[in-house]
């Protein structure tokens, strides 16, 4: 930004027109917050406004049903108790943030198409895979990029609008014994399918034609199709759902409990046809539905360490929003759109007697931002980084840090100034992070510069 904003004052005292006077000083004067380490075109620090609700126990049954949306179709006989998946034993978090200096990014892939997402099959091979919009998904193995994809599903897969294609990937918590894994990708009609794949006899290759689809969901506008689904540490498969699209939920869809758009979604896949629904979802509406009155929860991720999920939406045109939710909270919560963006009115009254779970973390559209990419707490081998939530701007490419202090409450300051078209983050087994770019880079946060 100095070298551009020199360029424009060298071509100014160069102009045979007269200088206005009045605009020279306002150089000198940017010139001066420059020099003097205040950077007017900045982006704002992201403000702190709530701090995460209580967490309530959840029962772990299941409620098995014949097809999808059809509760009436229970069969008491048949509820099942999964297993639920113990987290990671805690570690000590950091007090502060570190002094950024001393940590880089180190690129680790390039040339990718689209990429969107990077995660992990934990099953101990250290492999990374990254997942291309255009419906491909690779894998870095022992840092090379393997020449063929582990799964190529562009035949199925409408990428042509921008926020639509491949969209999501996870893998079955116990992957390593059945080989299942699913994806989040809009078909060629241009809906939401969320379906199960299965490994072949490869382990770096896998079944194009094991295709199994848990649901299909209609998309009415092209945009705002959400497309983050994860294991949480309940073991239960959680789907990020946006309003359906256009700008202000035209058609209210994020506050209506009767459609799955504006939603995450919890299901249990190893029980039911072609799943079943969790006990402790939302006790109005559709039963998949666990938390409503989102906008386009695009990411959100869940801490390795404590279970708790971190919810990264989209805002309208004003604020970008962080939920912190603990562990073991009750489903048929509210986030608020679109009565509010944010913390701030949106749109409508809500309900008397309505209650909302407002955002922790919030920041507004200026100093380029324009749209939050949520991340993950980092739980890697650098421990100046532990229990440090990262999460950027898609536009900006500003980077943020988020840390809760001991007495529960949460503050953050901006980390790093990357490029733009900040796509995603991504975590490995180990808990390391990732950053991912529109552009084709993947980049991992590493200890000592470049």
């Amino acid at each position: 930004m100095m070298f551009n904003l020199m360029k424009k004052i060298s071509r100014t005292r160069s102009s045979p027109k007269r200088t206005n006077p009045l605009f020279v000083l306002v150089m000198i004067l940017i010139l001066g917050l420059l020099l003097s380490g205040c950077n007017p075109f900045a982006s704002p620090e992201p403000e702190v406004v709530g701090q995460p609700p209580t967490s309530q126990p959840v029962e772990a049954t299941s409620t098995p049903l014949a097809e999808p949306g059809h509760p009436e179709t229970v069969t008491p006989e048949s509820l099942a108790t999964p297993e639920v998946i113990p987290t990671q034993i805690p570690v000590e978090n950091a007090a502060v943030f570190p002094d950024t200096s001393g940590f880089s990014g180190e690129v680790i892939a390039s040339g990718l198409q689209q990429p969107v997402y990077l995660t992990y099959a934990g099953d101990g091979s250290g492999r990374l895979f990254i997942v291309e919009k255009p419906g491909t998904i690779l894998i870095i193995q022992n840092g090379e990029l393997l020449p063929a994809p582990f799964l190529n599903i562009s035949n199925l897969v409408n990428s042509r609008d921008f926020e639509r294609g491949l969209l999501g990937l996870a893998f079955h918590p116990d992957y390593t014994q059945n080989g299942r894994f699913y994806v989040n990708y809009t078909n060629l009609n241009g809906d939401t399918v969320v379906s199960s794949f299965q490994v072949s006899e490869n382990a770096n290759i896998a079944n194009p034609d094991s295709q199994q689809i848990l649901m299909t969901i209609s998309q009415p506008y092209a945009n705002h199709n959400g497309g983050m689904i994860a294991f949480g540490p309940d073991g239960y498969l959680y789907i990020g759902m946006g309003d359906g699209g256009s700008g202000g939920d035209p058609q209210g869809n994020a506050q209506n409990p009767d459609t799955l758009l504006g939603k995450i979604l919890r299901i249990d896949v190893d029980s039911g046809t072609p799943y079943a629904i969790p006990e402790g979802n939302s006790p109005i509406g559709r039963p998949e539905i666990w938390a409503l009155g989102l906008r386009n929860p695009w990411r959100f991720s869940f801490d390795q360490a404590t279970g708790d999920l971190l919810i990264g939406d989209v805002g309208q045109n004003q604020w970008e929003e962080i939920h912190i939710l603990p562990v073991g909270i009750l489903g048929g919560i509210n986030l608020g759109w679109d009565y509010y963006e944010g913390t701030h009115p949106f749109e409508g009254s809500p309900p008397e007697g309505a209650g909302f779970i407002s955002p922790v973390i919030e920041y507004k559209h200026s100093g380029g931002n324009c749209s939050v990419t949520g991340g993950y707490v980092y739980r890697g081998s650098l421990p100046e980084w532990q229990g440090i939530y990262l999460y950027g701007d898609y536009c900006s490419g500003v980077i943020w840090g988020a840390l809760a202090s001991s007495d529960g409450s949460w503050q953050t300051k901006q980390l790093f100034s990357t490029e733009s078209e900040l796509t995603s983050f991504g975590q490995d087994q180990d808990g390391a992070l990732y950053a991912l770019y529109r552009g084709g880079k993947v980049i991992k946060l590493v200890a000592g510069m470049p």
